[in-house]
C-alpha cells in the first residue's frame, strides 16, 4: 500500500543522514497522500543503517496506524497538527541539526542577515514559544504541532518552511519530502552563517528589505526567473522526400 509514498519518505529520510543533518535516530521524515489522507513516517527508534523502504509506517490523520510492523515516530502528533493545518505541505523534516538547533534553544529567530538566507525564507526564521507544564503534561507531541501553527497565524507556511521549537529544535516542510529535506539542508546552512556573521560583527543589522524581496521573489515569486523552465518537446522534422 502507497509504496511509492514509502520509497520517496524513505530516500528523504536517508539523505536527511547522507547530508550530516542527524546523528543515531535523531530525526524524521514524513511525506502524505492528501487524496487518500494518509502518510508515511519513519519508524520511531530504528537505525537508519538498518532501515529500508517497507519499514516505513503508515498513518491515517486520526494518528490511526494502518500499516507497518513498527511504531511510528514519536513525532507523528506534531506531523499529523501541520498536515491538518498547512494544506499545501507534502512532507515535514525534524533533524536536531547542530546551528538551527543552538537557535532553537536560545529560544532565539535566525535573523535574515544576507541573499543566501533570503534565496529561501522569505525574512527572519521564526521560533515558537515554550510549551507550559501543563501542555508537556497533557500531549506533549500534538501540542508541539499546535504551538507551531500557532507561531504561523500571520505567516504564510510554504514562503518561510521551517521553524525553531523553542528549547527544542527545527522542523521544515515542503511540497514534498524531498523538497522539505532540502529546505532543512538551507536552514541548517543559513543558521551557521548568521553565528559565523555575529561573531564577525556583533552590530550587524537585518538584510534591507527590498534586497530580501528581490531575492525571494526572483526564485519563487509569481514571475519568477531563478533557474530552469521546463525544457519544451523539439517537434520532430519530417524526413525530405
Amino acid at each position: 500500500m502507497l509504496n511509492e509514498l514509502k520509497e520517496q519518505v524513505f530516500r528523504a529520510n536517508m539523505d536527511l543522514m547522507k547530508h550530516g543533518l542527524v546523528i543515531l535516530t535523531f530525526g524524521n521524515v514524513s511525506g502524505i497522500d492528501r487524496s487518500k489522507g494518509i502518510l508515511a513516517i519513519k519508524p520511531s527508534g530504528v537505525s537508519y543503517e538498518k532501515m529500508r523502504a517497507p519499514d516505513m509506517v503508515l498513518v491515517d490523520l486520526e494518528g490511526k496506524v494502518v500499516e507497518g510492523k513498527w511504531s511510528p515516530s514519536s513525532d507523528t502528533p506534531t506531523h499529523i497538527a501541520l498536515y491538518k493545518a498547512f494544506p499545501g505541505v507534502g512532507g515535514i523534516a525534524h533533524a536536531h541539526s547542530e546551528y538551527a538547533t543552538a537557535f532553537a534553544q536560545a529560544a532565539k529567530e535566525i535573523p535574515c542577515l544576507g541573499t543566501t538566507h533570503a534565496d529561501h525564507f522569505n525574512g527572519p526564521v521564526p521560533v515558537t514559544r515554550f510549551l507550559s507544564a501543563k501542555e508537556v503534561k497533557a500531549d506533549y507531541e500534538a501540542r508541539t504541532g499546535v504551538i507551531i501553527v500557532e507561531r504561523f497565524a500571520r505567516l504564510e507556511p510554504l514562503e518561510t518552511p521551517a521553524v525553531l521549537i523553542a528549547g527544542h529544535g527545527p522542523i521544515c516542510w515542503g511540497r514534498t519530502p524531498a523538497e522539505a529535506v532540502r529546505n532543512n539542508v538551507a536552514l541548517e546552512r543559513v543558521a551557521k552563517m548568521a553565528i559565523m556573521t555575529a561573531l564577525a560583527n556583533p552590530t550587524v543589522k537585518d538584510l534591507p528589505t527590498y534586497l530580501l524581496r528581490k531575492h525571494f521573489l526572483r526564485k519563487h515569486g509569481p514571475r519568477a526567473y531563478y533557474g530552469q523552465s521546463e525544457p519544451s518537446i523539439p517537434k520532430t522534422r519530417s524526413p525530405k522526400k
